[in-house]
């Protein structure tokens, strides 16, 4: 009997030149919002942000509707990394376990490639810090972290062939494998990268939060399993 090909990653839509502008703007805005939040902690106003950024408090709103919101595009970029690294990867018969896909693409997002990295992982690091005293900004990475469990149960559905409660507690383990160790990462002095670090600390939480859950161990072809009850 023939092997099954594998199945190819869905093709990512392509962004118009002026989202990508509006993206920049957004996670530069957001750069500056972290260190204001890191340096002085909720005493940080919406006009202090605007003006540190070099726009108009107008336009700081037409972009966020709170300063604390100002920071998400930030907190996020780590997380998009791993969607999207999870999103081009292979399922099928022949493709690599999942469970390995995901430690992977979970190290890369947390290991800075570059010093804007290593820094953006230090302005995570000053505003969890930060947070205890900060409700709303507390609120941001929670929500933050909500929308990454909810983009990761079609990608975990595409490459485990799961679906129902076998896909949802896949999610929500990884994501919670990856806040649990930048909070972590966050609470000590390591540096962004090494064995201390939040890429190392991902797998060890990856390891022992999935631990349970076989439908990672294995590529499964979708059409040869059989529906979720």
């Amino acid at each position: 009997m023939p092997t099954p090909p594998r199945t190819a990653p869905a093709p990512l839509p392509r962004t118009s030149l002026t989202e990508r502008r509006k993206a920049e703007t957004q996670l530069e805005i957001a750069r500056t919002a972290a260190a204001l939040f890191t340096e002085r902690g909720a005493a940080v106003t919406a006009d202090d942000i605007a003006r540190a950024s070099g726009v108009a408090l107008r336009t700081f709103y037409r972009y966020f509707r709170t300063k604390e919101e100002a920071v998400r595009p930030l907190l996020a970029d780590g997380v998009r990394q791993w969607t999207d690294e999870l999103a081009a990867a292979p399922a099928g018969t022949g493709a690599p376990p999942v469970r390995e896909a995901l430690e992977r693409s979970a190290r890369r997002s947390l290991t800075p490639a570059d010093e804007p990295a290593a820094e953006a992982l230090r302005w995570t690091r000053g505003l969890l810090r930060a947070m205890p005293d900060d409700p709303a900004l507390r609120a941001v990475w929670h929500r933050v972290h909500h929308d990454a469990e909810e983009a990761l149960v079609p990608l975990l559905a595409r490459l485990t062939g799961a679906g129902g409660l076998e896909v949802r507690l896949a999610a929500a383990a990884a994501n919670t494998a990856m806040r649990v160790a930048v909070e972590e990462w966050a609470a000590g002095d390591a540096a962004p990268d090494g064995p201390r670090g939040p890429g190392a600390l991902v797998v060890r939480c990856l390891r022992a939060l999935t631990a349970g859950l076989p439908q990672l161990d294995g590529a499964r072809d979708r059409e040869h399993r059989p529906a979720a009850r």
